[in-house]
């Protein structure tokens, strides 16, 4: 792209601007699976996204593929379980939680990710953590319960949640774990990570897509039908990824994962623009709660966004 010249080179040398448009992307995801939720069932957006996605990415992809290979196979289980994590089981999970809760919840629950990040990487990989980091924690997931029970206590003592929002915190927990294995990943080039997830998620989801077929779940054939697997596909799934990694290329890894946690922000705001929906005071409180938390925390590096 650098070759190209003009506005296109300026873009691919400016980290802030490709990463504002990832993040964009990220958010749209949401925003889409809420919108298409009556025309693509969850398991059949995530495999058409990422089975065109993988296709788009492949004749990039390939060099890399074929130098990594070795490695990619000598280390084929942390490769399996962070293509099933990522690729395959957060999608289907985000996608079907987003049948029967709103955008906005799902981008403010999934805006505790750097707090439960401290939490599984405690539990699974024995990371310290001190006591502000454990209050910065509790704080945040004070911030989630407030968004998850409406502001309403008796609903979290009654446990008459909504199933969207719980099944969207378990996508959440998913990502903190893959974020939290990530560091486990072979030193391979990050598309060639990128490719054998995208396959090893595809296999993943192919069944749960069969059994959605089975029982009738068909996509509806019409042009926002279209336009929703074409946007999953190639905006946050591709695009993204390029631009993620350039990001990375440019300014480090830290850097850009601390960036990144504007995406939450960005798809509350999309949510509200796009889709119509309500910010009412519990969602504000809530994330409130969840910004302080992370601040008294210190925020970890967030794995890359699927």
């Amino acid at each position: 792209m650098a070759k190209m010249g003009g506005p296109a080179a300026a873009l691919w040398s400016r980290a802030y601007p490709l990463l504002t448009v990832t993040a964009l992307c990220w958010a749209g995801n949401s925003i889409v699976g809420r919108a298409a939720r009556d025309l693509v069932p969850p398991a059949a957006l995530s495999f058409w996204r990422w089975s065109l996605a993988l296709l788009l990415l492949l004749p990039l992809a390939w060099p890399h593929l074929k130098r990594d290979w070795p490695v990619l196979r000598a280390n084929w289980a942390i490769v399996a379980l962070l293509g099933a994590l990522a690729i395959g089981s957060f999608n289907i999970l985000l996608y079907t939680g987003l049948q029967s809760t709103t955008a906005l919840n799902s981008m403010l629950i999934q805006s505790a990710q750097p707090a439960l990040i401290l939490i599984v990487g405690a539990l699974v990989m024995g990371d310290g953590t001190s006591l502000r980091q454990i209050g910065g924690v509790l704080i945040s997931l004070a911030g989630v319960l407030a968004i998850v029970g409406r502001g309403d206590p008796g609903l979290l003592w009654r446990l008459q949640l909504n199933i969207g929002d719980a099944i969207i915190g378990g996508a959440v927990l998913l990502w903190s774990l893959y974020s939290v294995l990530l560091r486990r990943r072979p030193a391979v080039h990050p598309l060639s990570f990128l490719a054998a997830s995208m396959v090893v998620g595809i296999a993943v989801i192919i069944p749960f897509y069969l059994h959605e077929l089975w029982s009738g779940r068909l996509i509806v054939p019409t042009t926002g039908s279209a336009l929703a697997i074409g946007y999953v596909a190639i905006f946050p799934s591709f695009l993204a990824y390029l631009f993620f990694n350039r990001g990375v290329e440019l300014i480090g890894s830290a850097a850009t994962g601390q960036y990144m946690n504007v995406m939450p922000l960005m798809g509350a705001g999309l949510a509200m623009l796009f889709l119509g929906e309500a910010l009412h005071l519990f969602h504000i409180v809530g994330l409130a709660l969840i910004v302080v938390g992370i601040l008294v925390a210190g925020r970890p590096q967030p794995a890359e966004r699927t």
